[in-house]
């Protein structure tokens, strides 16, 4: 009788331990989901030549398009990837046909892992994007899933843009 008060109880304990056991202290890990950082959008101070008078953006454009009306410059914001750890999205800058800036305005934040990766390769990969001019940019070691999905919302931008 001993025996079996003893084995219930140590049993009993081992549950308790083994169903209380806390695998990590950030809560935000492999939930899903994102903290997004947004850049400014900046409105013009002045109208452009011709076009007194209008003071809305033609009803042509997509949703995702931001029309700046500035001298042919123009953003265009990538659809957003859903990613592992969270959605990833790119706005691109384009004057002259030419890509000028790109921003990743959505990216992986949600705990100092993520934070730390992604602030070594977001700026890589938003430079590697102006020099290649397209999505073809390599991606960059130790943050694969957010260059992937940086790359398919980039191919976005572009193809909004109606790039090469």
């Amino acid at each position: 009788m001993r025996r079996i008060t003893m084995w219930l109880l140590v049993t009993a304990t081992v549950f308790v331990l083994l169903f209380s056991y806390h695998t990590s202290t950030d809560s935000g890990v492999g939930t899903g989901t994102a903290t997004s950082v947004a850049a400014p959008i900046t409105a013009p101070t002045t109208p452009a030549p011709g076009t007194a008078g209008t003071d809305s953006p033609s009803s042509d454009s997509s949703p995702n398009t931001t029309d700046t009306t500035t001298s042919a410059a123009q953003t265009y914001t990538g659809s957003s990837v859903d990613t592992r750890w969270g959605p990833v999205q790119v706005r691109i800058a384009v004057a002259d046909g030419q890509i000028t800036s790109a921003t990743a305005v959505v990216y992986p934040q949600n705990n100092h892992r993520d934070q730390e990766i992604n602030a070594e390769a977001v700026p890589v990969l938003e430079q590697e994007t102006v020099t290649s001019q397209s999505a073809d940019i390599d991606m960059v070691s130790g943050a694969t899933v957010t260059s992937d999905g940086y790359i398919q919302s980039l191919q976005s931008a572009i193809d909004q843009a109606r790039l090469g």
